[in-house]
C-alpha cells in the first residue's frame, strides 16, 4: 500500500505576539514533524450499499444487507410493533412476505431461543431502518444477523422504511424483490416482481407439521400471569395451519391435552379421536386458496366446540357461509385496538393478517363479537358451538387483554361436556327408579 509523507512546520511567532508579555515573552520555537497517511485502496471501515429492494411499482431502494444473500421475491407488508421482532420473524403466518418494521431500531436485544414461535423462520425477508451494532439482553445468545444467516433469511437495513410504509398505505401491499446479486439488472428484478403473486397460493401446506404429535409444554412459571389453577382437563385437537407455539402453551396452561395435526388431516380422523374441542390455528396467505381446509371446518362444525384464530377465523367465516376479501395493506402489529361487542371492553391486540371476513355476507345466526376500531373490520365471530378471533389472544403485546379467550374456549367445552352428561344421568336415574 503506497504512502505519502507530508511535512508540516508550525511557528509560534504570532502566538507570542498576541499572548506573550514584554516582561515574560514566550520562547519562540519551530517544530517540524512528518505525518504519513495511506493513499492506497484499503477497505472502508463501514459497510456500503450492496442490496436492492425493487417494488412492483417500479421504485428501487438501495440498502445494506445482513443475514443471508441471494435473490428473493415476496409481498412487502409493514409491522408497527415496537418490540417482539423475534416473535415476528418466527411467526409462520409471514410465509411469502417481506416484513418491514416501522420501529427504526432493530436487533438491540439479540436473539434467544425461548421466544421462538415456530421451528424455523418462514418469512421471505426482513426490512429495517437501523441494525443495532451491539446487543444488550441477559437472555441473548446470538445476534439477529447471525440468526437470519443460519436460517437462510435475507435482511436489509439503512433503507427509508417510513417512505416505503407511506407508499404501502397509499397504494396497498406490493410485491417486491430483494437481491444482493449485482449481475441482475433492475429491469430483471422488476420483471420478477410482476411475475409473482401471493393471491391464490396455498401457503399453509408449506408451514404445517407433517404428522400428528402431542404438545405438553405450558407457559413457563416465571412468565405465567394467570393466578387461576386449571380445573378439568379437556382434549383439544389443534389443526396446524402455521400454529404459533404460544397458542399451544396457553391452551396447555389452561389444562388442555393437545394433539396437533397437519393441515390436511381428515375431519373424520379428528372426530375418531373424540376431542372435547377443535382449534383451527393461524396461518399464512389466502383462505380462498385452501378449499380443503374450509371443507374440514364444515365437517367438524356442530359436532364439537370450535375455536378459530386468524386463518382459522377466516376459514370458519367461509365455512359458515360468509366470504373473505384481501385488505389494502392488512393488519400487522402489536397495538391494534379491538372492541368486544359483548362486554364493551377495548383490548390492545397483536394482529397479522391480510384477509378479513366480510360480515355483510354472513348468514343469520352468526354473531360478530369483536370489531377492529381502526377500520371497523370484523375481528371475532360466534355461534352456539363456535368462537373465533381475527387477532392473537396469546400474543400479550404488553397487556394480557385477550387471554380470556382461552378461558372462554375451555368454558365452551365444559358446557358441551355437561350437556352430554345430563342425558346420561337422566337415563341412569330412570333405570334405577
Amino acid at each position: 500500500m503506497a504512502t505519502k509523507a507530508l511535512g508540516f512546520s508550525v511557528s509560534l511567532n504570532d502566538f507570542s505576539n498576541r499572548f506573550g508579555s514584554k516582561s515574560q515573552p514566550i520562547s519562540q520555537k519551530v517544530r517540524v514533524f512528518t505525518l504519513r497517511c495511506s493513499a492506497g485502496k484499503g477497505e472502508r471501515p463501514w459497510k456500503t450499499s450492496d442490496a436492492r429492494l425493487v417494488l412492483a411499482d417500479g421504485s428501487i431502494w438501495n440498502a445494506k444487507s445482513f443475514g443471508a444473500s441471494g435473490t428473493q421475491v415476496g409481498e412487502v407488508v409493514f409491522n408497527t410493533s415496537l418490540t417482539g421482532y423475534q416473535e415476528i420473524i418466527t411467526d409462520p403466518s409471514y410465509a411469502g412476505q417481506f416484513v418491514l418494521m416501522t420501529n427504526p431500531h432493530i436487533g438491540n436485544t439479540g436473539i434467544n431461543f425461548d421466544d421462538e414461535e415456530s421451528r424455523q423462520c418462514f418469512l421471505a425477508g426482513l426490512v429495517i431502518r437501523s441494525l443495532s451494532i451491539s446487543t444488550s439482553n441477559w437472555r441473548c445468545v446470538e445476534t439477529l444477523g447471525d440468526y437470519l444467516a443460519e436460517r437462510n433469511v435475507m435482511g436489509i437495513y439503512d433503507v427509508d422504511t417510513r417512505a416505503i410504509t407511506r407508499r404501502l398505505r397509499q397504494d396497498g401491499s406490493l410485491v417486491g424483490v430483494l437481491s444482493t446479486d449485482n449481475s441482475k439488472t433492475d429491469e430483471e428484478l422488476l420483471q420478477m416482481s410482476h411475475s409473482w403473486d401471493i393471491v391464490g397460493i396455498d401457503l399453509i401446506s408449506g408451514v404445517s407439521c407433517k404428522s400428528p404429535h402431542e404438545w405438553v409444554d405450558k407457559t413457563k412459571q416465571n412468565w405465567e400471569f394467570s393466578s387461576k389453577e386449571p380445573g378439568e382437563n379437556f382434549h383439544v385437537v389443534a389443526y396446524d395451519f402455521g400454529i404459533k407455539h404460544n397458542i399451544l402453551r396457553r391452551l396447555a396452561s389452561y389444562g388442555c391435552k393437545i394433539t396437533v395435526v397437519p393441515s390436511t388431516w381428515p375431519a373424520s380422523d379428528t372426530l375418531k379421536l373424540k376431542p372435547d374441542g377443535v382449534l383451527f390455528s393461524n396461518g399464512p396467505g389466502d383462505p380462498s386458496a385452501v378449499p380443503y381446509a374450509v371443507e374440514t371446518v364444515k365437517n367438524i362444525l356442530g359436532k364439537v366446540p370450535v375455536f378459530g384464530i386468524c386463518m382459522g377465523h377466516q376459514l370458519l367465516g367461509q365455512a359458515l357461509g360468509g366470504k373473505t376479501f384481501k385488505m389494502k395493506f392488512g393488519h400487522h402489529g402489536g397495538n391494534h385496538p379491538v372492541r368486544n361487542l359483548r362486554t364493551g371492553n377495548v383490548e390492545i391486540s397483536a394482529q397479522n393478517h391480510n384477509y378479513a371476513v366480510d360480515p355483510a355476507t354472513l348468514p343469520e345466526g352468526v354473531e360478530v363479537t369483536h370489531i377492529n376500531l381502526n377500520d371497523g373490520s370484523c375481528a371475532g365471530l360466534a355461534t352456539h358451538r363456535t368462537m373465533s378471533l381475527q387477532y392473537h389472544p396469546e400474543a400479550s403485546p404488553g397487556p394480557h387483554d385477550s387471554d380470556y379467550a382461552f378461558r372462554d374456549f375451555v368454558e365452551l367445552m365444559k358446557r358441551e361436556k355437561a350437556n352430554k352428561r345430563e342425558p346420561q344421568l337422566s337415563a341412569v336415574s330412570a333405570s334405577n327408579a
